[in-house]
């Protein structure tokens, strides 16, 4: 778990004095850094009731061409990330990431760590 409260520093490095300790609800999860493998989900229990599907790994994508005719086509490797470098390397799938399918370079639409689907669109 992280914590994504506001810092115990100021900005000039002078320690605050809390008024109260941590919640709940200023806590965070680590990503899911979604791979390219065997699809596998996990569900996750949210705030208000609600869940968020965590992609965890998953080997096809759903991608849109220009006509907007969408194909299931399998993720080969990642081959850019906006995001991090060290994605490439890895095969990491998150918004923004350029996969080769045999349809063509694709871009990454959807969030995979979040909606628990991979979306994307031929460049």
């Amino acid at each position: 778990m992280k914590w994504q409260g506001r810092s115990k520093r100021k900005y000039t490095g002078a320690k605050i004095r809390a008024s109260r300790g941590k919640r709940k609800f200023e806590l965070g999860r680590e990503s899911a850094d979604t791979h390219i493998h065997d699809t596998k989900r996990k569900n996750v229990s949210t705030r208000g009731g609600n869940r968020k599907v965590r992609l965890l790994q998953c080997n096809v994508a759903n991608v849109t061409d220009t006509q907007g005719k969408t194909q299931v086509a399998a993720i080969e490797n990642v081959t850019g990330s906006p995001a991090n470098a060290h994605h490439v390397r890895r095969n990491i799938l998150t918004k923004g990431s350029v996969i080769k399918t045999p349809l063509g370079d694709a871009k990454v639409t959807s969030r995979p760590g979040q909606d628990g689907v991979v979306n994307a669109v031929l460049l």
